[in-house]
């Protein structure tokens, strides 16, 4: 897929702004946005600092991923993706385990943002899956709920970099592959279990990647940023 490939190099890295100060994540999308594809907000950055942190970030020339993982019944994630699209957002999640009325609901109310429905989380491995209660491999299930997801309207997919092969070939090429999980050669693992380099995820077909603290927490951010887009340049 040599189209797919060069769109990636081009820009397809997300940044997670796993951070608390909206003043130090709007710095980072002005240091480093012209570089990335998009910065990632979850729970901890916009419960802390709430619908302004995106628009600084907006502000700063940054797309913004909003990462809440919506999960509730249909009408109140309608409700909360008309909320989140006026914000003037480029993604946001929803659990694809919601069910296919959920997904639905919120692609309805999404706009010109893209749905992203999340399979299972890259922190659970076999043994966690187990445990809440999903039979069978994780692969099977992560299949499973990303065609319904899919089928039901969903943009695009977040999934750990290993199910990234098995659902580029169960899903239509349109369909987005976006995969956190992401730790760059020789670095730790931190609380990831499902894990793999930016080259591999480029390799296996993934159209976005998302890496949080191999950035954040580097001394040199935009030495951090080039060196992942080295890594997923170098992904032959």
């Amino acid at each position: 897929m040599p189209d797919r490939e060069c769109d990636i190099v081009a820009g397809g890295l997300m940044v997670a702004l796993d951070m608390d100060d909206p003043g130090e994540a709007a710095g980072l999308a002005q240091e480093i946005g012209g570089k990335v594809a998009a910065f990632k907000v979850g729970s901890q950055l916009f419960c802390g600092s709430g619908p302004g942190v995106v628009r600084r970030i907006r502000e700063a020339g940054g797309q913004v991923f909003l990462d809440l993982k919506f999960h509730d019944i249909p009408n109140t994630v309608k409700k909360a993706a008309e909320a989140v699209k006026e914000l003037g957002i480029s993604f946001f999640t929803v659990h694809a385990s919601g069910g296919a009325r959920m997904v639905a609901a919120a692609k309805e109310a999404a706009g010109e943002a893209k749905v992203l429905a999340v399979t299972l989380l890259t922190s659970l491995d076999k043994k966690n899956i187990e445990d809440i209660g999903f039979g069978g491999e994780v692969k099977e299930q992560v299949v499973r709920l990303a065609r319904l997801a899919r089928n039901a309207g969903a943009d695009g997919i977040v999934c750990s970099p290993l199910e990234v092969a098995h659902l580029r070939k169960a899903l239509d090429d349109q369909c987005l592959l976006v995969t956190p999980g992401i730790r760059p050669a020789g670095t730790s693992s931190d609380d990831q279990a499902r894990i793999a380099t930016p080259a591999q995820a480029v390799r296996e077909g993934a159209d976005y990647l998302v890496v949080g603290r191999p950035i954040v927490q580097a001394e040199d951010r935009v030495l951090a940023v080039e060196r992942i887009l080295e890594e997923m340049r170098g992904h032959n």
